[in-house]
């Protein structure tokens, strides 16, 4: 059966006069990339960071706060391909 034109429907074709496109949503051909951590406390870790928020950083920074003296610890970027990296903790 096919539905009449006039029939409410939840599929949408197109926005509505203004409405604007959700930037999570808007068209691109970016894709999520997927990060994996080795060494330190994140290790085995893995991130998969939205294509919109843009290009991975090249070194992330974690901080530990506990009862004692903080301890810091940093990784490094080493991209893989374009959606893949691994950051390796510092050796300091």
């Amino acid at each position: 059966m096919i539905p009449s034109p006039a029939a409410p429907t939840l599929a949408r074709v197109g926005f509505l006069p203004g409405e604007v496109e959700l930037s999570e949503h808007a068209g691109g051909d970016e894709e999520d990339a997927v990060l994996l951590f080795v060494g330190g406390p994140l290790d085995g870790r893995v991130e998969i960071r939205a294509a919109r928020h843009g290009e991975p950083l090249p070194t992330v920074t974690h901080v530990h706060l506990h009862g004692g003296p903080k301890v810091v610890h940093r990784y490094d970027l080493e991209s893989l391909t374009e959606q893949t990296g691994v950051y390796h903790l510092r050796r300091t």
